[in-house]
């Protein structure tokens, strides 16, 4: 009986792929800075929820941003280093506190 398809295997052609003449796009830092006012419960908090540190690390950052005025989050491209910014100023302005978030081209 015949069912109507083609019993030949598929014949897909693939097509390589030219290597690709563009550079990378350029890659942000996250850089939290200190001030006297943030308590550092809340930087290692802010480390955990928006940048997915675990508490050793977070605590590490935020020991760095205490002592040396300033503490790398991660490296991103520029429109997650932005929004990640834009989450951590929204978040410390609703908690009341002043914690300064900047990228820096990497």
């Amino acid at each position: 009986m015949g069912t109507g398809f083609d019993s030949q295997p598929d014949q897909t052609t693939l097509l390589e792929r030219e290597p690709s003449k563009t550079k990378p796009p350029p890659m942000f830092t996250v850089v939290l800075l200190n001030d006297d006012f943030t308590p550092m419960e809340f930087v290692v908090l802010v480390l955990e929820k928006f940048f997915s540190k675990g508490r050793e690390q977070a605590t590490q950052i935020m020991l760095k941003v205490h002592h040396e005025g300033r503490g790398v989050c991660g490296v991103y491209p520029r429109d997650i280093a932005r929004t990640k910014i834009d989450q951590v100023s929204r978040f410390s302005r609703q908690n009341q506190h002043p914690l300064q978030c900047i990228m820096e081209e990497a």
